[in-house]
């Protein structure tokens, strides 16, 4: 009976161990300081791409499959989009080392 109590501890504690906790409610979040998308969603070939310090940009733009479809670094607040046919996308923008990222619904 021991031996068995014994066993039982022996793997629950190896189980224990084996397991790492991670707490995504406590990882630092490094969101650009007053970041804004507008017009959204995007009836013309321009939105803008407003931040607090409005400083040099960079702006990736994914499509739903994950793949980058435009690309653009820009100084002011106006991205062009008129490439981009009507869709759904996914906007990253980097600014300070800070990092952003929202839905852009193009009509």
């Amino acid at each position: 009976m021991r031996a068995t109590y014994f066993m039982l501890l022996m793997v629950f504690t190896i189980g224990l161990s084996a397991q790492e906790s991670f707490k995504y409610e406590n990882q630092p979040k490094e969101e650009i300081p007053g970041f804004k998308l507008y017009p959204n969603p995007a009836f013309t070939d321009v939105v803008n791409v407003i931040t607090r310090d409005n400083q040099l940009k960079q702006v990736k733009v994914y499509d739903v499959f994950g793949k980058i479809v435009l690309t653009q670094q820009i100084s002011k607040s106006n991205l062009n989009i008129s490439r981009l046919v009507p869709g759904v996308y996914v906007l990253q923008v980097t600014e300070n080392k800070k990092t952003s990222n929202r839905k852009l619904v193009v009509k």
